[in-house]
């Protein structure tokens, strides 16, 4: 029997994250009754509380002490038990254990009210970089004469120098646009898919449009105003939502508000004491640029996410948030949450909320959202007052690194950790992927080798051999069995579904290869979305990790309240694996997966 384990509900309950005000109840097991344990519990920023406990009984030889306790405050709260001598400690994967010191064990605390969106989950996000998916209208000429327009669909973006400036890297336009994602509805419709998730869409000197010119305005490249109306309209019709890619924590250097390189008739901040969009940027010697910029990029100038006329002009009414969920957008993608003020995100959340409850607010957040620092601050994205949820990326990071030959224990133990820290609210919108567009997309993750210390002429027309690529084919499938099938939202990036291949930014990001599409790879996602409709214990079940070796794992989605129950075993290795799970014996093929409904 165990001195105590967080994830077992004998010790802890309810388990994982919870509501303020709810009761928490602990056990422990000790080998004598000789001892008065406390529970050590204190939030952060708070008094360290010590709660006596109280012999329960006897059980298994061992002493059960309990004690309950009920957070009253948002926040961190981080226990141990102290014993005297010694205490219990946090030994990982939810074991506790006896040493005179150790690291507390976390229980997140978030706002009773907090609630996300009904019709967010159990849904497919498909995620799209909008010049990259389909051209729907046939350009000749683009609006700027600084782009370049792409006829060669297959031709590889570009990244080298070339006699302008910077090169062609960013400027290189295929002709993506809203007329081309509502004429491919019915292919998204057919893989499932209930979200589409747009990169940047404003107005933009940059392919990848992170580098926003104007707010308020649609980039001529993808259509107008109502060629965005008419998106909506048709998703809608389909039952499928669009949220937008929000990028508030820097400008584009070259944009209405800014206006550096002087392409507007706007009164821009650059050189301009007296101009309305001064106080948005920090200006000042100190900066090699003269002015803050976001991780030292002349071209994205950083904003001032806490001045009340910047913070107006997001979050206000007739704001950028107000205006496009008036238009139809569903929802927000936050990029660089880390980069943005939790007063701010708050702000955000509310404006976003005035249009409904059922309007989704997803944060980019690459760690642990519940326990994460970032400059040198404790952020509370997850605590109920600013994002539904985030981009899982610890997902990301298990399912590859298992795939690719981290043992099945480690990747349960990671994945119950982030179940354990999330509020069930946030971890059941969460949104998982094995690709974007800041990652080599999964084919080459699995079977590529390591680019992060090459440049992108080592990566420039890079692909997997004939041999790798049928190993990649298998992974990734067993990719997306694990994401369509764990808790929070399945994330597809555009052609991962179809086997596209590419390295880092720019080589991730090709167009979407129509004429060359793998089919077994596809198949399988329809199949696993498919299975995931129709289940309902995928839209707000719990998860019970059944069995794992160093190749295999296998573990059920389960509705309490319905008491439906599915089996899902994925197997990386070369032989078949045989599971006996509740007197049933289930047989995996070698690097395939198998799912199936509990009867």
């Amino acid at each position: 029997m165990r001195i105590f384990n967080s994830r077992d509900e004998f010790y802890k309950k309810p388990f994982g994250a919870v509501k303020q005000d709810t009761e928490v109840s602990f056990a422990i097991a000790l080998d004598s009754d000789d001892i008065k344990p406390f529970l050590s519990v204190q939030r952060e920023t708070a008094e360290n509380q010590k709660l006596a406990m109280t012999l329960k009984g006897k059980e298994n030889g061992k002493f059960i002490f309990t004690v309950s306790f009920v957070p009253k405050e948002r926040g961190l709260y981080f226990y141990s038990f102290d014993l005297g001598k010694q205490g219990i400690y946090n030994k990982g994967k939810g074991d506790g254990y006896l040493a005179e010191n150790g690291n507390p064990f976390q229980l997140t605390v978030y706002d009773k009210n907090f609630t996300t969106p009904q019709q967010t989950k159990g849904k497919v996000f498909y995620q799209i970089f909008p010049d990259r998916f389909y051209e729907g209208r046939k350009k000749t000429q683009l609006s700027f004469i600084d782009r370049v327009y792409r006829p060669d669909k297959e031709g590889e973006p570009f990244f080298y120098p070339t006699e302008q400036p910077d090169g062609y890297l960013n400027k290189d336009y295929y002709g993506g646009d809203f007329q081309g994602i509502i004429q491919k509805l019915d292919y998204l419709e057919e893989l499932g898919v209930g979200y589409i998730y747009l990169n940047p869409i404003f107005e933009a000197h940059s392919n990848h449009r992170y580098n926003t010119a104007d707010y308020m305005k649609v980039d001529p490249e993808l259509g107008t105003l109502e060629d965005f109306h008419q998106l909506c309209a048709a998703a809608h019709e389909k039952g499928i939502y669009i949220i937008l890619d929000g990028v508030f924590s820097h400008t584009g250097s070259d944009s209405i508000y800014f206006n550096k390189e002087g392409r507007y008739d706007s009164k821009g901040a650059y050189g301009n004491p007296d101009s309305p969009y001064r106080k948005w940027y920090e200006f000042s010697p100190r900066f090699r640029c003269g002015y803050r910029a976001w991780w030292g990029f002349d071209t994205l100038p950083e904003t001032n996410e806490k001045d009340p006329d910047f913070i107006e002009f997001i979050c206000g009414k007739g704001g950028v948030i107000d205006y496009w969920l008036s238009q139809g957008a569903d929802g927000f993608r936050l990029d660089v949450a880390d980069e943005l003020p939790d007063s701010f995100i708050d702000q955000i959340r509310v404006a976003v909320k005035a249009h409904g409850e059922d309007k989704l607010l997803i944060g980019e957040v690459w760690e642990d959202a519940t326990n994460k620092i970032s400059y040198n601050k404790r952020r509370r994205y997850l605590l109920g007052t600013g994002l539904d949820s985030t981009m899982n990326y610890p997902f990301r990071v298990s399912i590859l690194e298992f795939l690719t030959g981290k043992s099945g224990h480690a990747f349960c133990d990671e994945i119950m950790t982030i179940c354990e820290n999330y509020p069930k609210e946030a971890l059941d919108v969460a949104m998982n992927n094995l690709s974007t567009h800041d990652t080599p997309r999964a084919m080459t993750a699995l079977c590529g080798e390591n680019p992060y210390s090459t440049d992108r002429y080592w990566q420039s027309k890079r692909f997997l051999t004939a041999e790798k690529y049928i190993k990649a084919q298998k992974l990734i499938v067993c990719g997306f069995a694990l994401l369509f099938t764990l808790p929070g939202l399945p994330c597809v990036y555009y052609g991962d579904e179809i086997g596209m291949q590419g390295y880092r930014d720019p080589f991730n990001r090709g167009y979407f290869t129509w004429w060359a599409m793998d089919k077994y790879i596809q198949d399988n996602v329809k199949k696993l979305s498919a299975f995931r409709n129709s289940h309902d214990v995928f839209e707000e079940g719990h998860i019970f990790f059944a069995y794992s070796t160093n190749e295999c794992i296998a573990y059920t989605r389960y509705n309490k309240e319905t008491g439906k129950e599915v089996f899902i075993a994925v197997n990386r290795g070369h032989n078949d694996e045989i599971i006996n799970f509740n007197g049933k014996k289930y047989t995996v093929p070698a690097m395939y997966y198998l799912i199936e409904e509990i009867k």
